[in-house]
């Protein structure tokens, strides 16, 4: 059984950095692409970052590119997303995900993700 759990968000300061975890059971990476995604109140759910987990490349969303780092550690089963010079328009509820395609690269594009995680909040506040 596929599952999905995140961890690490939190309340913090602008400015301010955090790490979220991705722990994955059910299917060992190095074969599916995760991605990161974040839904904010009122608005729509949207791709913020994209590992495949076999070759490490990434993907980046535009806004978040110079902030956010993704990476894996296989071994652990595990996807991190590291948020620094966080903003108040980060604060969202970020999910993790397994795209569709065995072996295929990533992409933010949320239609190609088969499972998720219940998420974690992240709240950027003074």
């Amino acid at each position: 059984q596929v599952q999905l759990v995140e961890s690490g968000g939190g309340l913090v300061q602008p400015g301010g950095s955090l790490r979220l975890s991705c722990v994955a059971s059910g299917f060992r990476l190095g074969y599916f692409a995760i991605g990161w995604f974040r839904q904010a109140p009122g608005k729509e759910r949207e791709g913020v970052s994209c590992i495949n987990t076999g070759t490490g490349i990434t993907t980046d969303a535009e806004s978040m590119k110079g902030r956010f780092a993704i990476s894996r550690d296989n071994a652990m089963n595990t996807v991190y997303l590291q948020m620094n010079s966080l903003k108040p328009e980060d604060t969202a509820l970020y999910f993790c995900a397994v795209h569709r395609g065995y072996g295929s690269g990533c992409s933010l594009n949320l239609a190609e993700y088969e499972y998720w995680g219940q998420g974690t909040q992240v709240t950027v506040s003074s």
